[in-house]
């Protein structure tokens, strides 16, 4: 069976009740949660306490209290888990006292290949801010930020996930990069 198969089966599987599932679900999704945590850590300040493996685990243990959530598939679970990793970093950020610009400010590359921002980084917890303004106002605009950036899905694992075309996703990605870029922008001056 393909792996993004065997995973939607054991999330189903867990989300109807079978411990077991999960279990068996870790070692077939460890790998690109590592691979998830590395990019998010890559963007922390230097000498950051906290490693991949650390942030995976504290996933792990934030995603196993997830309860009555109906898993739909590999990029549902994905994006969950991005949304936790990242949820995780920002409130450690709150906690070190980053809103002080210049002082323990974490920088994020929002998408080195399509954006050419002014200022090509940004402060984890404006980007976090922002992305939750955009969530107001295009909350669809937003889950494709985040199942793109932080999950790093491609077009067509982000269209499915949000049952949605791949232009679509094409359209909402560029659109909400580029209305990032105008909040951080104004954020920095």
């Amino acid at each position: 069976m393909p792996r993004q198969d065997r995973v939607t089966e054991l999330l189903h599987a867990w989300s109807a009740g079978d411990e077991r599932a999960l279990e068996d679900l870790i070692p077939v999704v460890h790998d690109e949660l590592s691979r998830l945590a590395r990019r998010k850590m890559a963007h922390e300040r230097p000498g950051q306490t906290l490693q991949p493996t650390a942030l995976v685990n504290e996933a792990y243990l934030r995603l196993m209290d997830v309860k009555r959530l109906q898993w739909q598939d590999r990029a549902h679970f994905y994006a969950i888990a991005a949304r936790v990793m990242r949820r995780i970093l920002v409130d450690r950020a709150r906690r070190r006292g980053a809103r002080k610009r210049g002082d323990d400010v974490q920088l994020l590359h929002i998408d080195e290949a399509d954006v050419v921002p002014a200022k090509p980084s940004y402060d984890l917890l404006a980007l976090d801010e922002a992305l939750d303004t955009l969530e107001t106002l295009d909350p669809r605009k937003a889950r494709v930020i985040e199942l793109r950036f932080f999950t790093g899905l491609t077009v067509e694992e982000s269209a499915v996930a949000l049952g949605v075309s791949p232009e679509t996703v094409k359209r909402d990605w560029r659109l909400a990069k580029a209305w990032l870029q105008a909040q951080l922008a104004v954020k920095e001056t």
